[in-house]
């Protein structure tokens, strides 16, 4: 059975997410601040993780952080009243899986839970097509080296910052090197294409974020196909 942390200050919404999210099958546990939810996810295995931004003693941002950092693979949702584009893209480049603003309708909520979850299981599952470059677990030249399971990357023998989403996509494109990955099937891996705030431009600032990393001038790893997605070249 899926569990779920729902980190929310207001006791009332807590107590109304925890019964609906119960009442559609979910075993929840909720936590009222950062330092509980924090001592929950050390302590317990969750299936995904519903965050507040605004919390008594930190935000929603920063436990993002600190939850991927022990449980990269966690699934996390943010629930906030913050619609800025920022805090968005800020959420995302943390690796949420989305981004539910209050006031919201509860069958949204869980719809969005039920496609992050079925979304967590298929990443989780081997890609068949994993076998075509080093089995989608990294990638590794004279310039880049990834380590896609320890979640490490060097450029030019210096450490790289990756978010997880960005992790994801390299995932994704090198387990499919030298074959186009659509924006569509990008789009439906990392977030909820259906999803009324997602957009084409910020699957395209990610993209671009990610390649301003780890590539340069004289190194070139992704191409963009115009009208389609992406592919990672193979080189020798």
């Amino acid at each position: 059975m899926e569990r779920i942390l729902v980190v929310e200050d207001d006791l009332a919404l807590s107590t109304g997410l925890c019964f609906e999210l119960d009442a559609a099958g979910y075993v929840t546990q909720a936590a009222y601040n950062c330092r509980k939810a924090e001592y929950l996810v050390e302590q317990e295995r969750f299936s995904l993780a519903l965050l507040d931004v605004n919390l008594p003693d930190g935000n929603g941002f920063d436990l993002c952080k600190k939850i991927k950092g022990i449980h990269p693979e966690l699934p996390v949702l943010f629930l906030t009243a913050n619609d800025l584009e920022e805090d968005m893209l800020n959420g995302y480049d943390l690796g949420a899986e989305d981004y539910v603003t209050k006031p919201f309708r509860m069958s949204i909520l869980l719809k969005k839970v039920e496609v992050a979850l079925r979304r967590a299981a298929v990443a989780g599952t081997p890609d068949a097509s994993a076998g075509k470059q080093t089995e989608g677990t990294g990638y590794r030249d004279d310039f880049l080296q990834l380590d896609l399971e320890a979640l490490t990357a060097v450029r030019g023998g210096e450490k790289l910052s990756i978010t997880p989403n960005e992790y994801k996509m390299l995932k994704i494109l090198v387990a499919n090197a030298g074959n186009v990955v659509t924006r569509r099937m990008l789009l439906e891996r990392l977030w909820d294409y259906e999803g009324n705030f997602i957009d084409d431009h910020t699957l395209t600032v990610t993209m671009n974020r990610l390649r301003a990393k780890i590539e340069d001038e004289t190194h070139t790893y992704v191409k963009t196909v115009r009208g389609m997605g992406y592919i990672w070249e193979k080189r020798t």
